[in-house]
């Protein structure tokens, strides 16, 4: 029997596995994630990457939720598969246990890149999606922020949201575990040492021009849509909104209208639908719409994942760790 060149060639092509801890200090700034992000959204919205629909299955009692995700970005010429399973019986942060992986494939070359682990790619994707929301939606004048929570996000939040939105000077926090705020001081110092950062006890009282609800399921912090101050743009990560400030927005903006529909549930109004959106971030950052039509309108932004943000930061990432020599070839297919 003759065997397939190819089939050979594809079984002596190693992988390149990346491991948490080979991404966990990878240099990379918050400016250079916002770009990779932006070029990703401009590829899709020009057409040239494409962005199927998320398949999940979930446990019948709620125990378990699992994603698998495909994508092609046509600019880097990139294809990846990312998958997540999370295992949380009893929704308790110490025993949920969470899994995200993403696998890259050369496009022009048909080898792969690397399998690596995700959890780093969505600390810095989700940020940096956040910073183009309100670039894109900011009032010209505005200058104040509020981030709720401490936790991933909200660690990565002001960094990326600086990088893309300079003007931003009066910068606060709430949280609620020490651990977490100091760890936003940290973070935020390492990045713009000379930022002033003040941490507030009551976030209905701040009347933010920008507010980025980033915090957990667990926290008792929901903004009602009369403590958000006129021309205000809040962006939705995580929790710390009520729908309220959905349903009484005058302009919403979603990085996607699909995943909000599936994601975004909790929103919905006392009769059970859900707001439906204006515009999608793409299409804002194409200029083939317009995501403020005045100062004074309050702007509710939706920030839910598209697997095409996560291939550019992974991608970004995956070639500063190859060429720094990190991780372990695998010969998965001998």
């Amino acid at each position: 029997m003759i065997e397939d060149p190819l089939s050979t060639r594809d079984r002596s092509t190693p992988l390149r596995v990346l491991s948490r801890r080979d991404l966990a200090d990878v240099p990379i700034a918050p400016a250079a994630v916002v770009r990779a992000v932006e070029d990703a959204y401009l590829a899709l919205a020009a057409g040239d990457s494409d962005n199927p629909r998320k398949l999940s299955v979930a446990h019948p009692d709620g125990w378990s939720v699992a994603y698998a995700m495909l994508g092609r970005d046509g600019r880097r010429r990139v294809v990846a598969m990312k998958t997540s399973y999370k295992f949380d019986p009893a929704h308790d942060r110490s025993t949920k246990r969470y899994f995200t992986t993403i696998t890259l494939y050369d496009d022009t070359t048909g080898a792969p890149i690397a399998l690596m682990d995700c959890a780093r790619v969505g600390a810095l994707r989700t940020p940096a999606v956040s910073a183009l929301l309100v670039r894109e939606t900011l009032r010209r004048d505005a200058e104040s922020v509020l981030l709720i929570g401490t936790g991933t996000q909200g660690r990565n939040a002001l960094p990326h949201l600086l990088a893309a939105n300079p003007q931003l000077r009066t910068l606060m926090v709430y949280g609620t575990h020490p651990e977490g705020l100091e760890a936003v001081h940290r973070q935020l110092a390492e990045h713009y040492p000379h930022a002033v950062l003040e941490t507030v006890t009551d976030p209905r009282a701040a009347a933010a021009d920008v507010v980025l609800a980033t915090a957990g399921p667990g926290t008792e912090v929901a903004l009602e849509a009369e403590d958000l101050a006129p021309g205000s743009v809040a962006v939705l990560v995580g929790y710390g909104l009520a729908p309220s400030t959905l349903i009484r927005a005058d302009r919403v903006i979603a990085t996607s209208a699909e995943q909000m529909a599936l994601t975004g549930t909790d929103m919905a109004g006392p009769d059970g639908v859900l707001r439906a959106v204006d515009t999608e971030l793409p299409h804002i950052l194409h200029r083939r719409a317009l995501a403020r039509r005045s100062d004074d309108e309050r702007v509710f932004a939706y920030n839910s994942g598209l697997v095409l943000t996560d291939i550019a930061v992974a991608h970004a990432l995956a070639e500063q760790a190859i060429a720094e020599g990190r991780g372990t070839e695998v010969s998965l297919w001998d």
